[in-house]
């Protein structure tokens, strides 16, 4: 005789905390000074933001902490239309691949300050290498939202 299976609909939310530890907290730190910084290998001289204790290319620690400029360049975006259990931003938002100057990998951030529902002007602002510029919170809490998003130049 087969098993009947059968499935039943539970959302379960599980609120957190996780401790940030030194690279992060100062990272953060410098979000609220309106500074990005990143984490500079002495071995390969990657510059890594958001900033990381190791270099995952060589594999050393990470001791030299430099500022990275506050713009860079669009690297890769997507439009999200759809809402979903947890999100931080109403939809319709953009959110993008940042390589800012000085760093050697990307930055997930989103992007603003024009109107993001029109098609033709998404299309004028937003390509592969269009210049971006930080736009910083009026408030800031030592988090990623300091950085209220990233502007087209």
């Amino acid at each position: 005789m087969a098993k009947e299976y059968r499935t039943i609909r539970n959302d379960v939310a599980l609120p957190y905390q996780w401790a940030l530890g030194r690279t992060w907290t100062r990272f953060f730190d410098g979000l609220k000074e309106e500074r990005i910084l990143g984490t500079k290998c002495d071995r390969c001289g990657k510059v890594y933001v958001p900033a990381r204790s190791f270099c995952p290319v060589c594999f050393t620690d990470l001791m030299e902490w430099v500022d990275v400029k506050p713009r860079g360049r669009l690297v890769s975006w997507t439009v999200v239309n759809t809402s979903y259990h947890g999100q931080v931003k109403e939809p319709p938002y953009i959110v993008a691949l940042i390589r800012l100057d000085g760093a050697d990998c990307d930055f997930h951030h989103f992007i603003d300050g024009f109107n993001i529902t029109d098609a033709g002007e998404r299309k004028r602002k937003l390509r592969a290498g269009a210049k971006v510029k930080a736009v910083w919170s009026p408030s800031k809490n030592a988090d990623i939202r300091d950085i209220a998003w990233f502007a087209p130049v």
